[in-house]
């Protein structure tokens, strides 16, 4: 039997981060018009409890159309990379990533795994679990926001990162080259990335999956307000707000907003703000753009990636996309 390494957590954030951040942010985003909360301050304790009811509702395929690509093609991924680290980015529990680590580990070529979340607890949890059960491999977690703390990667033997779960669809266009071009900037050539996204389909299916008839996705929506209410003292009507959510053809996104149907002046007194909201203005929380193939080689490609491989699951609802990296950032 192999030995069980003690798992490495390194943490980059600072204690008062999130406190911080969430005053800086409601400044900038509910201080202006029009109004905005990025979607990171949806997933408190209730907010992540939501989302993990979300993705197991009818409506909401994503999570198992990419669980079913991981089952079904995680010996290919583990063949085509020739990764021996895997870099997770918000690797929350790394539920689905254990597919990859099962797969990896089979061939024997897996030596560290690099999960990054903004959650000490649940990172720490996560990393006790998997070295346990992956005895040999090197965790490695760290405590940071992937969008920051890129440069943090360890170095060394050939890395894939996953990104998975369609998160990159949260970006907006400018912050989606941003991050692939900083991304690209961390890794050497030969080095991997899995990209998770989400694929265009009609306008039906994905306003059902982003409205569902049980409510459950208004209540995740509105949970950003009700932390703002909590963390920063104000005094946000829940009652007396809507969740609007609708596909934007142009941009080939969902945009998930909440809107006030009666006017407010509402007091954010730990941020030191107060604003008034017209009756039917309109706070965006989150957008999820949808892709199609060539848009994602474009995308990968403009920073360094070229395409090797992509699945999608057998309605094309979904796809997983594996990327080499090419070039070294000065010849791009």
């Amino acid at each position: 039997m192999r030995s069980v390494r003690e798992p490495v957590v390194e943490v980059l954030l600072d204690s008062d981060w999130a406190a911080s951040g969430l005053v800086q942010d409601v400044r900038r985003g509910l201080g202006a018009v029009p109004r905005s909360l990025p979607p990171k301050w949806l997933y408190d304790d209730r907010g992540s409890a939501l989302f993990d009811e979300i993705t197991r509702l009818p409506e909401y395929y994503p999570t198992e159309r990419e669980r079913t690509i991981l089952r079904d093609h995680a010996a290919d991924i583990a063949r085509t990379s020739g990764a021996t680290t895997i870099v997770e980015l918000g690797s929350g529990t790394s539920d689905k990533t254990r597919t990859l680590l099962d797969a990896f580990t089979a061939t024997g070529q897996l030596r560290t795994f690099v999960p990054v979340d903004v959650s000490e607890a649940t990172l720490r949890e996560a990393t006790a679990q998997i070295s346990t059960r992956y005895p040999g491999v090197q965790v490695e977690a760290l405590v940071g926001d992937f969008t920051l703390h890129l440069g943090h990667l360890p170095r060394g033997g050939r890395r894939m990162v996953a990104f998975l779960g369609g998160t990159i669809g949260n970006l907006y266009v400018e912050e989606r080259a941003a991050f692939l071009g900083a991304l690209a900037d961390s890794l050497e050539p030969g080095d991997s990335l899995l990209l998770g996204t989400d694929l265009v389909k009609s306008a039906d299916r994905l306003i059902a999956a982003y409205d569902d008839s049980h409510g459950v996705t208004a209540e995740f929506v509105a949970n950003s307000l009700r932390v703002v209410n909590r963390e920063l003292g104000a005094d946000f009507n829940l009652g007396a707000f809507s969740y609007v959510p609708f596909w934007d053809p142009h941009e080939e996104r969902m945009d998930l907003r909440l809107r006030a149907e009666m006017p407010q002046h509402v007091s954010i007194p730990g941020a030191s703000l107060e604003i008034d909201l017209a009756a039917g203005e309109e706070i965006r929380i989150e957008i999820s753009s949808k892709f199609r193939p060539e848009g994602i080689r474009s995308e990968l490609a403009a920073v360094g990636f070229r395409v090797v491989e992509t699945w999608t699951d057998d309605a094309d609802d979904y796809a997983l996309t594996l990327a080499i990296r090419e070039h070294l950032p000065h010849q791009r």
